[in-house]
């Protein structure tokens, strides 16, 4: 499970200039802003970490295709012929059809594939058909792929009663309905542990074949992708030598054995064994993690991060899981929705040193594993908050004109100025070291009964907890706040986010389906109505102030407002613990799918004028191994001077067996 980072704020005329000297901003295109993370530190490990690192880095890699054919079918196909029309075009490169290619080209490395990495609607070209297929001579089917806005709409289709298999563009299933697929993974859930069950289907395309029967293809090194993968598992061979300990090398053997046996019990073994090595300061995540890119939530994307820790900074997150049963005890959920005992709770703050996969170029700002809520529950969960990319957002954002323009007042921005950054940080410290680990699910429970809305729920769950906490005087008493007013910032953020802002990432007339927002809509929208007339001056907790014709969020009782969030918690996680399919539906339908068309166009308005993108991601840095007359690895050399398309095309050139 991880955090997104919220709005982007970049590349305003009146930006202000960093406070260091590294170039975080690097090009915009479309929506988008790139950016550079510096991997501070990196030249001062020993050389067993750096080629640690190194070798991690190449299996990370590799796994790039593997994410472009899930996320669709012709994906590869597409991503193949845009990049060799980008090389070998003779024609005018600074011609409307070249440019428009140009910026089309760039959104598909971005999204990995031909869908927007956020929204999920299909690009589309502003290049002419004609155009296009004259200078590729590509075929009927892709062309019509590319070009018909009909065919392959959306790549993830959440719209309650629609099949979301057959509505959905995403590469997990092949002619199988959406009642066939659920029924396929009932039948093995029913035959398996319910108390230790394994995550079914996580690693699989379901396919339906010509004699009408239901199969599952496994992701491995002898199946689907297993030219991919044995990629993958050679560099984690050569990792596994430059491990920190036994006990890693073991991580990495177990990784290795699920990869060759596509086993989802050794997949939970990997996952304990991972979680219970804390010790070292390089550390990875590479495998299928997340389940955002399927609408029934059971398969999981390719990703990779490769990290190290920040010694200093991981004190902050070691001291909020050191307190880890303090938070759950004092949680207002009912009693019967905690945990008894918090097992394994380990937190620290990284850098990251290479992302891939489901985590490039967009990526997450903090993470949390294992996903599976009965290794969780017995054997603890490791969270990370990686500081350089926070850091480089908060860089790339300053002087944008987002605050100024959406505040109601100088209150709201001189709280915002002054402790934004730190709240965030410890939102997303809270978020994911305690609020993804806390509750529990009651015995014989379904981790997947919420089906569609399972994401929105966990992640508005840890939003909510983090909310809560934020405004709790034991963070000032930890040293983590500085005064009882700082928490106000957050409280700021997210109804001005969740409210008005984040739909500054939505066409005009299209609805919210990506689900950190709909958990964010649903969190605001949520306190809203339940916060009318309840303030202490009688007044409604949060008002919807008109001024000047623009709209605006105004908080009267912060304190209220966590009181608020404290009961939304208590119903989430009912929800969650008892797997209430219904409950959640008619929670996200309700707060955190519809968008007032009236309020939208007035955002997308003001939002226009300040020429800045919604969007961002990053470059990663590039690593070159200096090796001796014998072959051996005697440095590695980190450079933050690739190009974006240059980056692009060098992963294509390098690390592609085109999904095989």
């Amino acid at each position: 499970m991880m955090v997104t980072a919220l709005v982007a704020a970049c590349s305003s005329s009146d930006k202000m200039q960093p406070t260091d000297d590294f170039q975080y901003c690097n090009e915009r295109f479309a929506d988008i802003e790139m950016l550079r993370y510096k991997v501070d530190g990196f030249e001062n490990l020993t050389l067993k970490q750096k080629t640690f690192i190194y070798h991690l880095q190449e299996a990370a890699l590799w796994g790039r295709d593997i994410l472009f054919d899930q996320n669709g079918r012709y994906n590869l196909e597409i991503r193949g012929i845009l990049e060799k029309l980008y090389t070998d075009y003779k024609g005018d490169r600074k011609g409307k059809d070249f440019l428009a290619f140009e910026e089309y080209l760039k959104r598909v490395w971005f999204s990995n594939g031909i869908h927007h990495h956020y929204g999920c609607e299909k690009f589309t070209p502003a290049f002419s058909k004609e155009w296009f297929v004259e200078n590729t001579g590509c075929r009927d089917e892709i062309a019509e792929v590319i070009f018909n806005p009909e065919v392959m709409a959306k790549r993830v289709n959440l719209a309650e009663g629609e099949d979301l298999i057959l509505t959905s563009a995403c590469n997990y299933y092949q002619g199988v309905t959406q009642a066939e697929a659920e029924d396929f993974y009932a039948r093995q859930k029913a035959a398996g542990d319910p108390n230790r069950p394994l995550m079914y289907g996580m690693n699989s395309t379901l396919v339906k074949g010509a004699d009408g029967k239901i199969r599952e293809e496994l992701w491995t090194t002898s199946g689907k992708y297993g030219a991919t993968l044995t990629k993958i598992v050679e560099n984690l061979r050569k990792a596994r030598e430059y491990a920190e300990d036994a006990e890693q090398q073991a991580v990495v053997d177990k990784l290795i054995a699920f990869y060759e046996t596509g086993s989802l019990k050794t997949f939970d073994e990997y996952s304990i064994a991972w979680v219970e090595n804390t010790a070292p300061v390089v550390d990875f995540v590479n495998g299928f993690i997340e389940s955002y890119g399927d609408p029934l939530g059971l398969k999981s994307s390719w990703e990779s991060i490769v990290n190290i820790k920040d010694l200093d900074a991981t004190k902050r997150a070691e001291k909020l899981s050191a307190e880890a049963q303090w938070f759950e005890d004092n949680s207002p959920v009912a009693k019967e929705f905690k945990k008894e005992k918090v097992k394994g709770v380990s937190a620290k703050v990284v850098r990251a040193a290479i992302l891939a996969g489901d985590l490039y170029p967009s990526t997450a700002i903090g993470i949390n594993l294992p996903n599976s809520n009965w290794v969780r529950a017995e054997h603890g969960s490791k969270s990370v908050t990686i500081a350089n990319l926070t850091h480089s957002y908060a860089q790339a954002s300053k002087g944008g004109g987002m605050l100024q323009e959406f505040s109601f007042g100088k209150e709201e921005i001189e709280l915002m100025e002054k402790y934004g950054d730190l709240t965030d940080d410890l939102h997303t410290d809270l978020h994911e070291c305690l609020g993804h680990g806390s509750g529990k699910m009651l015995p014989g429970v379904d981790q997947d009964s919420l089906k569609a809305y399972g994401s929105t729920i966990e992640e508005a769950r840890a939003d909510l907890f983090a909310l809560y906490y934020l405004a709790d005087k034991k963070l000032v008493e930890m040293g983590l706040l500085p005064n009882e007013e700082a928490y106000k910032a957050s409280y700021i953020k997210q109804m001005q986010n969740g409210l008005l802002t984040q739909i500054v990432r939505i066409k005009l007339g299209d609805q919210i389906e990506e689900s950190h927002m709909r958990n964010r809509a649903l969190i605001a929208r949520w306190a809203y109505e339940h916060g009318k007339g309840k303030a202490a001056n009688g007044k409604n907790v949060i008002e919807i102030v008109k001024r000047d014709g623009k709209t605006f969020v105004k908080i009267n009782d912060y304190e209220q407002l966590r009181e608020l969030f404290g009961e939304l918690l208590a119903e989430i996680q009912r929800v969650k613990s008892t797997g209430d399919f219904a409950g959640a539906r008619d929670l996200v339908e309700q707060y955190g799918v519809k968008i007032d068309p009236v309020l939208h166009k007035e955002i997308l308005d003001r939002y226009e004028k300040l020429n800045i993108a919604p969007y961002r991601g990053f470059i990663n840095p590039r690593y070159e191994a200096v090796r001796d007359a014998n072959g051996n690895i005697t440095d590695v050399k980190i450079s933050y001077s690739e190009g974006y398309a240059e980056q692009m095309m060098r992963y294509s050139k390098y690390y592609s067996l085109g999904g095989k």
